[in-house]
């Protein structure tokens, strides 16, 4: 489905990213493995990984090459597609898939743990999504994948810094669709549920937490691939600002901000009336303060 394309993968090295790229070259596209090695709190350096990646894609007669450039600085963000370019002639397809964690509860987060993962997660698909855009629009072609995660659609504990970059994907990804549709340029989330490095980092200290870390481990990062490779292709030429999430064998379409209820008063509101009014007529369909385990509470199929 991806024959002849040129894909760009980032975080690959490893994981989610991983799988697609090898996934992707299996069917035929030639891929960027594009991944720094750091850890998974995104320290150290180490061009092993991605390498790896490309050794394997090439001991199954595919066809990649590696690139350790970092997405969180711009001009190494754009260092990514110029390899593209250069060793392939083209691009076609961009996941922006690199990421770490630095999990802490809101009033003990760091502003250095809040810039870190802002920097790679929001600002690295941006800087990413920007030096591929002007290829895209040229060649009225391409396709952006990007992750976003259910911790910022719906939310978790202590991941403040985590969510706000991938809910902030999901309005850039958004964005990107409106803004490129007219190039017939494509753009679209997948919020992932997978055992990686990363939900590996999940605290087990109680009965509970190491029940739902066992669940997870039956979600399996390959299987994040098909959807990813899916929408890289010409197959969903006519998908653009969708977000699905993918869990195991399960597929499903997300919901995105709409109004689902509203008043209004002539004479304006003040704020005894929208006490008295709106509050009571609103609070059946106010949303629960839920986290992503209370809404997707059956086990993996």
């Amino acid at each position: 489905m991806l024959r002849d394309k040129v894909a760009v993968v980032t975080g690959a090295g490893r994981g989610i990213g991983r799988d697609i790229a090898l996934l992707m070259a299996a069917e035929g596209a030639k891929v960027v493995v594009n991944d720094v090695g750091a850890s998974v709190n995104g320290e150290g350096m180490d061009r092993g990984p991605a390498q790896q990646v490309v050794d394997e894609i090439k001991a199954a007669g595919g066809q990649a090459v590696a690139n350790t450039d970092s997405v969180s600085d711009r001009a190494s963000a754009a260092r990514i597609i110029e390899c593209a370019a250069d060793t392939f002639g083209s691009i076609d397809v961009v996941v922006n898939n690199a990421g770490i964690l630095r999990d802490r509860l809101i009033f003990n987060m760091s502003p250095e743990e809040w810039h870190a993962v802002i920097d790679v997660h929001l600002h690295g698909s941006f800087y990413v999504s920007r030096a591929a855009a002007p290829h895209f629009k040229t060649q009225q072609s391409g396709a952006f994948v990007n992750m976003t995660s259910t911790s910022g659609l719906i939310g978790n504990v202590g991941q403040g810094n985590y969510a706000a970059a991938k809910l902030g994907i999901a309005g850039l990804s958004r964005s990107i669709a409106l803004d490129m549709q007219r190039y017939k340029v494509r753009s679209n989330c997948i919020a992932p549920f997978a055992w990686s490095r990363m939900i590996g980092s999940i605290p087990t200290e109680t009965p509970e937490q190491k029940a739902r870390v066992e669940k997870l481990k039956l979600m399996e990062t390959a299987k994040i691939a098909p959807m990813a490779a899916f929408l890289a292709s010409d197959a969903a030429h006519e998908v653009t600002g969708q977000i699905f999430a993918v869990r195991a064998n399960e597929i499903f379409l997300m919901s995105q901000p709409r109004p689902i209820r509203g008043m209004h008063a002539g004479e304006g509101w003040t704020p005894q009336s929208i006490a008295e009014r709106v509050l009571p007529a609103m609070r059946p369909d106010f949303i629960p303060l839920e986290s992503t385990a209370a809404v997707f509470s059956w086990d993996p199929i």
